[in-house]
């Protein structure tokens, strides 16, 4: 169990050290040209890199809510929901420290929004709570379904974390003038504590957003598109 709690906090410390990193380090200067599709492609590359790396060991979730959309879809034990959770919001806390050291090494910085997720004020676009609120649930209960979808039995082996990782680069690409992109509490929980903003007074949505999508995308899977697969657990080993 111990390695499978390591692997998911490292994963998640990639995923938040490489796709926050990509904003609050790269992003902020416009003549390197990264912009909203470089941070897309810097998450879905932690993801899919990760997934290769250490999914054997854990299952490579990374995100509370698609462990929890893996237990609701029989693929994941509920025991080791919690534990997970943990070891992924640990993980993130860690690359967020990290990231903050490093930037604060600059003459004149400030954390700002510190690639924190927002709505209204703290929205790229300006977005309403309610646009927020219904694109977090669409697009982790489509990013579900294209987990669920591509570890299937019934599909190619080994493909799974390229189409997992394009999935997130799309989901980004997308929505980041919108919420600056959840669909993950971890990333969304360790980086509001840096930014300076009110980022932690609206941390409520990116929790209950995207694990409302989890369970939908969770039961579209289970029970329309997929009711009659054999529903093995994808959690790695089980040392």
């Amino acid at each position: 169990m111990m390695r499978k709690l390591s692997a998911e906090a490292f994963g998640t410390f990639w995923l938040v050290f490489g796709g926050c990193g990509s904003a609050v380090l790269a992003a902020a200067f416009p003549e390197l040209g990264i912009g909203f599709a470089g941070v897309s492609l810097a998450f879905g590359l932690t993801v899919l890199t990760m997934a290769y790396a250490v999914g054997g060991i854990s299952g490579g979730h990374f995100n509370p809510a698609v462990s929890l959309g893996l237990a609701l879809a029989n693929r994941f034990d509920w025991k080791e929901l919690a534990p997970y959770w943990g070891a992924q919001v640990f993980g993130g806390f860690i690359a967020a420290g990290c990231l903050f050291v490093i930037a604060s090494g600059m003459d004149g910085w400030t954390a700002g929004g510190f690639a924190s997720n927002g709505f209204g004020e703290l929205s790229p676009g300006g977005y309403s709570m309610q646009s927020a609120l219904m694109i977090e649930i669409i697009l982790t209960a489509g990013f579900l379904v294209v987990i669920l979808g591509s570890t299937s039995s019934k599909v190619p082996g080994g493909f799974a974390p390229i189409s997992i990782g394009l999935a997130l680069t799309l989901i980004h690409l997308i929505s980041i003038p919108v919420t600056n992109t959840s669909v993950n509490p971890a990333r969304s929980t360790v980086v509001a504590f840096y930014a300076q903003t009110d980022a932690v007074g609206q941390l409520w949505l990116f929790w209950i957003a995207p694990l409302a999508g989890a369970i939908l995308g969770a039961l579209i899977w289970r029970y329309l598109l997929s009711p009659d697969e054999s529903l093995e657990n994808i959690g790695g080993d089980r040392d």
